[in-house]
């Protein structure tokens, strides 16, 4: 059901983000329950940027394949300008305590689903962190099951590889 889904969803990536030092900050979101023109899941994205306050911003791709990927995509381009703008005043206010701006950074879209319809432009070698990026997906089980299950995809292999063949792209393992 949504509502357990939701939290174990949250649970699952405090789990993953737990194994390599990341503060998980969680929007509260249902799956599939993000769309565009929604002031309220802006805010909150707003409200995100603002006490992350980032160096870049890594999304999903504004071509992927899941309708909601594409509306984060959307979302997160809009909610990082929106969060520079002093006179912007959030009606959310989870993370921080007032409308501080936070400074303008470079928004970089991540790998869309198999790598179908994307052309990096910029590459990380992830050599030295596959092994924990695997860790970190195999943490997100309800995802990784309900690949297997839906789509007969194997998740997990399919990641490692779609990271084998971009690092053939830019001459990394």
């Amino acid at each position: 059901p949504p509502d357990e889904l939701k939290v174990m969803r949250a649970n699952e990536a405090k789990k993953a983000g737990s194994l390599a030092g990341i503060e998980v900050i969680w929007g509260g979101f249902d799956d599939l329950e993000i769309y565009e023109n929604n002031r309220e899941a802006r805010d909150k994205m707003v409200d995100v940027i603002r006490y992350a306050n980032p160096d870049l911003i890594i999304t999903h791709d504004p071509n992927d394949y899941m309708p909601d990927h594409t509306s984060v995509s959307k979302l997160v381009f809009d909610a990082s300008f929106t969060a520079t703008l002093p006179n912007y005043k959030c009606t959310v206010h989870k993370y921080t305590k007032d409308d501080t701006p936070a400074k303008l950074v470079p928004i970089y879209y991540m790998d869309s689903l198999a790598g179908v319809n994307f052309n990096p432009t910029e590459y990380v070698d992830i050599t030295d962190e596959i092994d924990l990026k695997l860790q970190m997906l195999e943490c997100h089980e309800s995802q990784v099951v309900w690949m297997r299950d839906h789509d007969g995809i194997d998740f997990p292999d399919m990641v490692k590889t779609c990271s084998r063949y971009r690092g053939y792209q830019c001459g990394a393992e």
